[in-house]
């Protein structure tokens, strides 16, 4: 009777770069810019697709984690002038706080080890931390409604708005790293002829 050769096994495979490649003071340097401008990004893109009502928003969910955490409503809504507009400045700073930590700190650190994490230019990342936080955390937190009682256009502004948020991180990333470190990112070769 003949042996039978079997299969090779298609667990997952992580995928984990060089050591001596990793620029991690880098990476965390490079969250400070990346993270600023993928919030601005953001931001920007609620404009035309705002995904709450005006009503909704009278509350913004920064604003509500924030009351959550005890701060009073009184500071939450603080405002301040600019150009005739009353700018919410207490919830844009959670908003640019969070893309510097989430979509540039802890991202662009993974990154620096686990390639996988920049999955179609960090797109899967952005959509990832959507189902996360507007699907899961803050209904589950009662910031937001569940995800079955949300209006569409908030799904429609919310999954393309943090797949853009983190598309534009992942390339402000690369191009950042590649131009200092002179070098590509640590799981390309650096005797690749295309990087």
């Amino acid at each position: 009777m003949a042996a039978t050769a079997t299969a090779p096994s298609k667990r997952f495979h992580c995928e984990v770069t060089d050591k001596a490649r990793r620029r991690y003071k880098l990476a965390a340097w490079l969250s400070i810019p990346t993270g600023l401008l993928g919030g601005l990004i953001k931001l920007g893109w609620e404009v035309p697709f705002p995904p709450r009502t005006a009503a909704q928003n009278a509350t913004n969910p920064p604003q509500m984690f924030l009351e959550k955490l005890g701060f009073s409503p009184h500071f939450v809504h603080q405002t301040v002038a600019y150009n005739g507009y009353d700018i919410p400045w207490v919830s844009v700073t959670v908003h640019m706080l969070f893309s510097i930590v989430v979509g540039g700190l802890i991202y662009i650190l993974l990154a620096e080890k686990f390639p996988q994490i920049k999955l179609w230019q960090g797109v899967a990342y952005g959509l990832v931390t959507w189902i996360a936080l507007h699907l899961v955390i803050m209904p589950a937190m009662g910031i937001v409604p569940a995800p079955w009682h949300q209006q569409v256009q908030q799904h429609l502004s919310e999954a393309p708005g943090h797949a853009v948020w983190m598309w534009v991180i992942e390339l402000t990333r690369r191009d950042l790293r590649n131009r200092i470190t002179h070098e590509p990112d640590p799981e390309v070769p650096l005797t690749a002829a295309f990087r």
